[in-house]
């Protein structure tokens, strides 16, 4: 049984509602001898007596809970599973270079971000297979929705890895997924920081080829992703670097949530081809780069 917000009451109450205990109360005396109950997943049966119970739900659990934010890239998503489910750096490793890039196509995106409750001695090919079935369900409405408006899934999944990456918060998207379709359709450069900070940060963790057998510490610690970028970084060569080409990246950069996809699908209507977020977080957009220039003076400087 999985345990997760429940607090002792409503745990002991679940068990006897679900025949696995008669007395709550005995119950209840029993547990208190043996310590607290951590969240997460018990593998427990009827056959269990009252004690064999307590003890087991007194232990670490079987499974445990995982949160994958939105927006996050899989080597942040592999850290965070390596820390949950006490994965040495070979496993790691695999996760991120095996098991996750199998094909081109889904290198990356298809991680879908949610909660999970995954058993503590599931292994890396697994739990990549739960994500991407996860990410199937969760897709499998849209397909359709890209084809009818004649882009490919793949086109727009990249598109929302990038909006997910550059949106201050939900409510923004569409207005960002808006500029940047005008941006694409204009055969402009897209030229978003988001990107330069994806592929910078495989220079910098991993040297010049990407997974290198560098030490794995840096998967581990979430906030070696995603910083600012300087002005050296825009002139980082890399396909995935859209100051320095057209068009979007290869694959998306990251693994976008709904929110984001259904942006793409339904982008706002805006003249806008530039935008900026303030020290609060608010985005103010321009149609020229003159006014651009003019929002950066009034709401950066």
């Amino acid at each position: 049984m999985a345990s997760s917000s429940l607090d002792r009451d409503e745990l002991i109450e679940r068990l006897h509602d679900q025949g696995l205990i008669r007395s709550e109360w005995a119950f209840s005396l029993v547990l208190g001898e043996l310590g607290e109950v951590e969240s997460g997943g018990y593998r427990v049966s009827k056959d269990m007596n009252v004690w064999e119970l307590a003890k087991v739900l007194s232990s670490e659990p079987d499974l445990v809970w995982v949160t994958i934010p939105e927006g996050f890239r899989k080597e942040q998503i592999g850290g965070r599973l390596a820390e949950a489910l006490g994965w040495s750096d070979e496993e790691l490793q695999d996760f991120i270079q095996t098991y996750t890039s199998m094909d081109f196509v889904h290198l990356e995106g298809v991680f879908f971000p949610d909660t999970y409750l995954i058993p503590k001695d599931e292994g890396g090919l697994s739990v990549a297979k739960r994500f991407r079935n996860r990410f199937e369900e969760q897709f499998a409405p849209y397909y359709k929705q890209f084809l009818d408006q004649n882009i490919k899934w793949t086109t727009g999944l990249t598109l929302a890895s990038v909006v997910q990456r550059e949106a201050a918060g939900k409510d923004d998207m569409p207005l960002i997924a808006g500029i940047l379709w005008n941006r694409l359709l204009s055969d402009m450069k897209m030229e978003v920081d988001a990107t330069v900070q994806y592929v910078r940060d495989d220079v910098l963790h991993y040297g010049e080829a990407r997974y290198s057998s560098q030490p794995l510490a840096d998967y581990r610690r979430e906030g070696g992703f995603w910083t600012p970028i300087t002005p050296a970084d825009k002139d980082i060569p890399s396909p995935y670097n859209t100051y320095r080409n057209e068009g979007l990246p290869p694959h998306p950069i990251s693994n976008p949530g709904i929110s984001a996809i259904e942006a793409v699908l339904n982008p706002e209507e805006t003249d806008c081809l530039y935008y900026l977020h303030d020290s609060n977080k608010q985005i103010h957009c321009a149609r020229t780069y003159v006014e651009h220039q003019a929002n950066i003076k009034k709401y950066l400087k």
